[in-house]
């Protein structure tokens, strides 16, 4: 029911990410960890992913929403491989919004597949080769907002969130709101970034 709710707070987050112009918005559903949690559980998150896109497909096409996957889609059943590839399909030509998803997603393994990759071409390691060579070619992240009370990144986005401006709440994900959101993005246009300079 907790995984329910959280669906639900996607959906609230995704239109106040349409309203608030925000180009993109990455969620972490499943992480690499997360198949050590019970089987009942894990069936029951990817049958709501499969619900899911089922059931909204148009309207993510009706609302020009992109939808982008991070993270070893090999690994997962069959069943949602084939409805993530038929969304990233339909929507790949919408630009008002891209939500990432990561599913099955560690940013261990994605840099270690990306020094595979750059192996593989037989190109130099360097932080603009590894660049190249993640999950997706997005930018990296402005903002990580972190729910839960838990003050880590538990694996997520290691390599992008290296000058990420990082938000800690302690309420869950499906108590968080689209006027959360609104205060977190007035207090990040409030920040100096530097970069490392001046």
């Amino acid at each position: 029911y907790g995984h329910l709710a959280g669906v639900k707070t996607v959906q609230k987050i995704v239109e106040a990410s349409i309203v608030l112009k925000i180009p993109i918005i990455s969620f972490y559903v499943f992480s690499s960890e997360n198949w050590k949690r019970p089987k009942l559980e894990i069936n029951y998150l990817f049958n709501l992913i499969n619900l899911y896109f089922n059931k909204e497909i148009n309207n993510l096409i009706r609302n020009n929403i992109k939808i982008v996957i991070s993270g070893r889609k090999k690994n997962l059943p069959f069943k949602i491989r084939s409805i993530l590839k038929k969304t990233i399909s339909k929507t790949r030509k919408n630009n008002k919004l891209i939500v990432n998803l990561a599913i099955n997603y560690g940013s261990k393994n994605e840099i270690i597949d990306a020094v595979k990759k750059i192996n593989e071409k037989s190109q130099n390691i360097t932080e603009s080769s590894i660049d190249r060579n993640l999950y997706s070619s997005l930018p990296f992240p402005d903002i990580l907002i972190r729910t839960g009370g838990q003050k880590r990144l538990s694996n997520f986005m290691i390599w992008q969130l290296a000058y990420t401006e990082i938000f800690f709440l302690d309420k869950l994900w499906p108590d968080f709101t689209a006027k959360e959101l609104k205060k977190i993005i007035s207090k990040y246009n409030k920040v100096k970034r530097n970069f490392g300079s001046i």
